[in-house]
Parts: C-alpha cells; structure tokens; sequence
C-alpha cells in the first residue's frame, strides 16, 4: 500500500529534543545525567509525568508529585524545573519538510505527548516562540495533543485516533517518533515506524520510504 500520510511526534521530531536542554540542566544543578529520564521511567503510566500529560493534576500537584518521586530516587528537583525546560528550538529542515510534504499532496499529522503548561501546544515559555510555534502547528491536517484528550503515548488508542481522524488506514502512514516505546504501538498498528535520533537522520529515513531525496538535499 501507498504512503500518503505522515504523522509526526512535535518535541525531538519537529523541535530539538527536550532531553538535550534536560541533560544541560542536571549537569548545571550538579544532579546525575538523565535523572529526568530516571525519574520518569518509575511508574511510567502512573508517575506525576503521565497524570500531567494526561492533564488529570494541575501545575502545582504536578510540582510537589515530580519532586516527591525524585526524593525517593534520591534527587533534588522539582517540577516545576523540569518544566521550564520542554519547549525546544524549532528545526527549520523539519519545516521545510512539511512544506514539501504538504506540496506533494501528503496528509499531516502530528501527535504529541505534552501537559497543560506553557503557551500552546508547544509548552513555549514566551509569546514569541508560541507564535513559531503556531506557525508550524497551522501545517498538519489533524493534531492531537495527550492534555486535551486524556490519552498519552504509547497507548495505542492515540495513534489510532489519528489516522481514524485523517481516514487513512495504518498501513498508509509513516510514523516519526523520538522515543522507541512510542514507535512500537505505531508500528504494531501496521505503520512504518521512524525513531527519530537527529533531524538529518530522519529526513534521510523519511526520503527512503518515499522515494523523496528532495528533503534532504
């Protein structure tokens, strides 16, 4: 069957990945490298990262229940640290990628695990970078974002809400992810899968797939 959708995960796909900006912060506070990935991987459906993203605690729940987890790991740090640090930079060969995606008749969408934070999808800390943020976000056919519907990655009823939303089937969508245990429900659904370890690399997958090495050059 013939691609002619693409959905897109937005942080660590379509912006730097948040991990990176976390990694700068542990080394500044002095607190071992991917403690945020440590802390995150206890519990992983239930911790105070899946209740955010799901928007079921607000803000200030979300700080205490991070910094009581991270306590118990032996960490010092607070939610509200981690937040300050999700909104990365936009990558501009992404964007240039969905222009020509879009120019080539390709249905766009986009999934992204984000909290109730922040301005916009995007989680940006200014109005400056929402507004970047918008921009992009105007580009794909159908989004959907875990806060607003109460369901995260890797839960496959996300990725099927998708494609159902867009009509298409799985098979007709490639699907770009930054994290592995979110590519794996997509492709079990039938979707070509893309883990996302830098932009340049994912446009060369993404061009393979569709024969398009006009997104690398």
């Amino acid at each position: 069957m013939q691609y002619n959708t693409i959905i897109f995960d937005f942080g660590g796909v379509i912006t730097s990945s948040p991990f990176e900006v976390f990694n700068h912060m542990e080394q500044q506070r002095g607190i071992p490298k991917d403690s945020v990935r440590r802390i995150n991987s206890s519990n992983p459906n239930g911790n105070a990262w899946a209740l955010f993203e799901r928007a079921e605690i607000d803000v200030a729940q979300f700080d205490m229940l991070f910094a009581n987890e991270a306590a118990m790991l032996d960490i010092d740090l607070r939610g509200s640290d981690v937040l300050a640090c999700l909104a990365g930079d936009i990558r501009p060969a992404m964007v240039r990628a969905l222009d020509l995606l879009r120019d080539r008749g390709f249905l766009l969408g986009c999934i992204t695990n984000n909290v109730p934070s922040g301005k916009g999808a995007g989680m940006a800390i200014n109005d400056e970078k929402a507004a970047a943020v918008s921009d992009v976000m105007a580009r794909f056919d159908h989004i959907i974002e875990s806060s607003k519907v109460g369901v995260r990655k890797p839960d496959p009823r996300i990725y099927q809400m998708s494609y159902e939303a867009l009509s298409v089937a799985p098979e007709q969508c490639i699907y770009l992810d930054d994290l592995g245990i979110n590519c794996k429900p997509a492709a079990a659904l039938g979707m070509a899968a893309i883990k996302v370890t830098s932009g340049k690399q994912a446009l060369a997958e993404l061009a393979k797939y569709l024969n398009m090495p006009e997104l690398i050059s």
